[in-house]
């Protein structure tokens, strides 16, 4: 399956139908069924003690999947989260940015499912994990 939307034209549409979040997150790499997308951690993304917060983990994992479904069908701002696991595995390493890894499992016709490793920038072992399965608006 082709790509619907590249790297540029994926970013472009995120910050266009989610304004809020403008900035918020980078389109590091798109192929077929898979992605990575940044996020630049700044002190609001800290929680007590110094580390990233759970939600901003949750919310990057949610926004990979996003974007990879997206990538493969086209500017479909309608597609919603339906389940989601996350597993914190270790803490996020001080002062870099996370990225998330998202490799599309299934891409059906009203749902998709995908898995997420999420990183601190240049360390070799997961942070967290995450599945979530999204629901695809009908044509």
């Amino acid at each position: 399956m082709a790509l619907a939307l590249d790297k540029e034209e994926l970013q472009g549409f995120l910050d266009e139908v989610f304004p809020q979040v403008k900035g918020e997150f980078v389109v590091e790499h798109v192929e077929d069924m898979y992605s990575e997308i940044r996020i630049p951690i700044s002190d609001k993304h800290l929680r007590p003690g110094g580390t990233v917060s759970g939600p901003t983990m949750f919310m990057l994992a949610d926004v990979a999947v996003y974007a990879t479904i997206l990538a493969m069908i086209g500017k479909k701002a309608l597609a919603v989260t339906t389940s989601c696991s996350l597993d914190f595995m270790r803490k996020p390493a001080a002062g870099k940015d996370l990225m998330a890894k998202c490799k599309l499992l299934k891409l059906g016709r009203v749902l998709a499912v995908g898995d997420v490793l999420i990183y601190s920038v240049g360390e070799d072992k997961p942070v967290a994990r995450s599945t979530m399965t999204y629901s695809i608006p009908p044509k």
